[in-house]
């Protein structure tokens, strides 16, 4: 693993130089929407007793909503534990920039989806003095890695990532783009390990839930077909409540944009044990006899819970699906092996590089530490970034307008949406143009997997043929 500014990193604990107590760090972390949020409040929650947690929401179009809020930051630590009951009002970006500008905290975490990062990253190496360490990360799954991931955060001083797997990959990935890698490694959140036992001896385990994803898969059909799996779950199996956990409500934004959402989709003849609910995911597990997904980072959540699960293959395995991660996993299966009720188990071997390496390997906290002395010292250095072509103060109006929406009015955001939104199509229009002339290999795709036996899976592979739609980086 890359270390940011010298020394070396071993694998070793997160230490503090021994000797007189750590001086106490007041960090802020910004979230905004719902996946960023959950991530970013549970992040903070396991960071060092030392540090004073302020966790502030960010007003966008697609902030979470209150309730999303509630849901997101339940069993946080006694320093975050009020959030649940009361989630902060969101604060337009300018009054967050002030409250950082009026009194910089030693560090910010910036949970933020893509087009916000860069806006709060910027902003706050603009306007903020001095200027605390800047934190970022993506929550959930990010393998494959995504060059927008990178992008969008160049300038923050550490970036966040969940498994070895991530952090060569996005080393590589910004190498190869011109970007100082600058990746630090942590469990993710929801990735660690529990007993199954959560709701108390004798509860009942009742729920074989599926984890929805607003973009996974994308077309209607296909979402109809998953349906249409779960309904002949729940009509095999009386005995089990079959969930559609979804993390969004009528009029609630994600993420993810999502079409098509699951509850729209469920027949009304189906079975009264197929239901839809939200809340808690960990609630959730507490009831199930399994977690079913496509691949939601839920199935970690349940890995890490030693309750069974199954990532569906049937459309495949591919960047698109985010399900890359999983081969090799001993979750994957399809949907005969869901109506069946057959789950896997995640494979010993598989488990180290990928989520579920021993919490003494993390370094994140460490080198936020190390960051914030370098910062108690003058000796913090920016980061240059990702995007080459400022274009001064009308580039800057463009990005905020980009990022903001609606939510920003002022007038130079106008005049740049007018400008820009022309030079953005043409500038589309010319990567189609060049995506069609340049020769392109032919995609490598893997076939669906099953938990039965080899042999039975290589025979009905046959008849199926499968197809990567154009990559899609969301975040």
């Amino acid at each position: 693993m890359t270390r940011d500014g010298g020394g070396s990193t071993d694998g070793r604990e997160a230490r503090l130089p021994s000797g007189s107590p750590p001086r106490a760090r007041r960090v802020v972390g910004l979230v905004d929407t719902d996946s960023f949020a959950k991530w970013g409040a549970h992040l903070l929650a396991g960071a060092p007793a030392h540090w004073e947690l302020e966790l502030l929401t960010v007003a966008t179009p697609r902030s979470a909503s209150r309730a999303q809020l509630r849901s997101a930051f339940r069993g946080l630590d006694d320093r975050l534990a009020h959030l649940a009951a009361s989630p902060p009002a969101p604060l337009d970006v300018d009054a967050i920039i002030e409250r950082l500008r009026l009194d910089p905290p030693d560090a910010v975490l910036v949970s933020l989806i893509g087009p916000m990062a860069e806006l709060v990253l910027e902003e706050v190496h603009r306007r903020v003095a001095p200027r605390p360490v800047l934190v970022t990360g993506l929550p959930g799954i990010s393998f494959p890695a995504k060059w927008k991931g990178v992008f969008f955060r160049a300038r923050a001083d550490l970036f966040v990532l969940h498994s070895h797997r991530e952090v060569r990959a996005y080393e590589e990935l910004a190498t190869e783009g011109g970007v100082a890698p600058h990746f630090a490694l942590a469990t993710l959140p929801f990735a660690r390990r529990t007993s199954t036992a959560g709701a108390g001896p004798g509860a009942v385990r009742d729920a074989v839930v599926f984890a929805a994803q607003p973009s996974v898969p994308a077309q209607r059909s296909d979402r109809e077909r998953v349906v249409g799996w779960l309904v002949a779950t729940a009509r095999r199996h009386p005995e089990w409540r079959v969930v559609i956990k979804v993390r969004a409500g009528a009029g609630e934004h994600q993420t993810h944009r999502e079409q098509d959402p699951y509850p729209d989709l469920v027949p009304s003849d189906a079975p009264p044990n197929l239901v839809v609910e939200s809340g808690p995911m960990s609630e959730h597990l507490d009831r199930a006899v399994a977690l079913v997904t496509i691949s939601s980072t839920a199935v970690l959540e349940a890995a890490a819970r030693g309750v069974p699960a199954l990532t569906l293959t049937d459309f495949g395995i591919g960047r698109h699906l985010i399900n890359e991660v999983f081969v090799g996993s001993g979750l994957e299966g399809d949907a005969i092996d869901l109506v069946d009720g057959r789950f896997g188990t995640v494979r010993a071997e598989w488990m180290h590089d990928n989520h579920f390496h021993p919490e003494s390997e993390n370094d994140w906290a460490e080198r936020t530490e190390e960051l914030m002395t370098r910062r108690d010292v003058g000796t913090l250095v920016d980061r240059p970034a990702a995007r080459r072509s400022r274009g001064g103060v009308l580039r800057r109006a463009w990005e905020r307008k980009n990022a903001l929406g609606p939510d920003d009015r002022s007038t130079l955001g106008v005049v740049a949406l007018a400008i820009g939104t022309p030079v953005r199509a043409v500038k589309r229009a010319a990567r189609r143009v060049r995506r069609v002339l340049r020769p392109v290999a032919a995609p490598t795709v893997l076939a669906p997997t099953s938990q039965r036996s080899q042999s039975a899976t290589s025979e009905r592979a046959g008849d199926r043929e499968q197809e990567l739609v154009p990559r899609r980086d969301p975040r």
